[in-house]
């Protein structure tokens, strides 16, 4: 037993327990299987990391690589952990062949990167679920002609769609718009080559889920085929999407990494993390293996933590493995 306080003694208080949705998050089963998966958490605070070094660049980079002004050739192909003999800059990773602070370059890429990667996965998410929910909801015509346009895109590798994608829309756009317009040529050029994935995986979920009775019964009740699309069967059929678009957010900053690699990608005024590693491998064999090994790796790290998110949610999301 518990011996009673003495007189006079307050009485100890118990720590604040968190309560209602935060409450509920860390007794939750996701978030149970999350902390005792340590590659999870290792990949959790690596993909955080990264983006928030790349939304905080313009504040915390040491150096503006894109500003002309503050640049100077001498600096250039300065070694990792060096100072300049030319200048007092101090370089972390290194300089590459114009003089700019690799590690810079790398925050400010990596913006370019992650945004690219953002916009084009949401743009394929809302297409493919847009055209899933149609094709499995109506049936007929409208599910074949866009099943078999999606069996002909993904018999394709999804870079030579894209590439094809993205030089049709170079070429109907004007010369002196191309290079504003790049990045959203890009977007649209990722995000074209990767909806039917997500049509087909929302399209099944959705031949499942209208033939169940809640759905049965909003029909009788006289309720819009499209409310109940949104309201009725769109939250059943988030959780695989979810899971496809963590992983797809991998393989679009991999794509788009990728196209600007081959030169397609974005100009080089807003060089992303694939334009950098172009840059880099020109001076990999010269010496200079800085410009192209710290990109690279931060793309790797990137792409590999954003994967294994996606591999873990699968998982944790799926009731026949709890």
């Amino acid at each position: 037993m518990t011996p009673a306080p003495a007189p006079g003694t307050p009485a100890p208080v118990a720590p604040p327990r968190p309560t209602g949705r935060l409450r509920r998050m860390l007794d939750s089963d996701i978030f149970y299987s999350w902390k005792r998966s340590p590659v999870t958490v290792i990949a959790t605070f690596t993909a955080l990391f990264l983006i928030l070094m790349a939304l905080m660049a313009p504040l915390i980079a040491p150096h503006d690589p894109f500003n002309p002004a503050s640049l100077n050739l001498m600096d250039g192909f300065t070694p990792p952990a060096s100072a300049s003999a030319f200048s007092d800059n101090w370089f972390l990773m290194g300089a590459d062949n114009q003089g700019r602070d690799v590690l810079s370059t790398i925050m400010y890429g990596s913006r370019v990167s992650l945004f690219v990667g953002f916009m084009a996965t949401l743009f394929a998410v809302v297409m493919g679920m847009g055209l899933g929910l149609a094709a499995g909801y109506n049936g007929g015509m409208i599910d074949a002609v866009i099943m078999r346009v999606a069996d002909i895109q993904l018999s394709f590798p999804a870079i030579l769609i894209a590439l094809l994608i993205f030089g049709v829309a170079r070429g109907v756009i004007p010369a002196n718009q191309q290079e504003s317009m790049a990045i959203w040529v890009l977007i649209l050029a990722i995000g074209l080559s990767n909806w039917a994935q997500f049509a087909r995986t929302v399209r099944g979920a959705t031949m499942v889920e209208r033939e169940k009775d809640y759905v049965a019964a909003a029909r009788i009740m006289g309720v819009h085929p499209v409310l109940i699309l949104l309201r009725h069967i769109l939250p059943n059929v988030l959780g695989p999407v979810l899971v496809i678009g963590t992983i797809g957010l991998a393989l679009a900053i991999i794509e788009e990494a990728t196209l600007s690699f081959l030169g397609v990608g974005v100009p080089p005024t807003q060089p992303s993390l694939g334009t950098l590693i172009r840059i880099g491998q020109q001076y990999l064999f010269s010496g200079e293996w800085w410009i192209l090994f710290f990109p690279a790796m931060t793309l790797i790290l990137l792409a590999l933590s954003v994967n294994l998110l996606g591999d873990w949610l699968r998982d944790a999301l799926n009731p026949k493995l709890r």
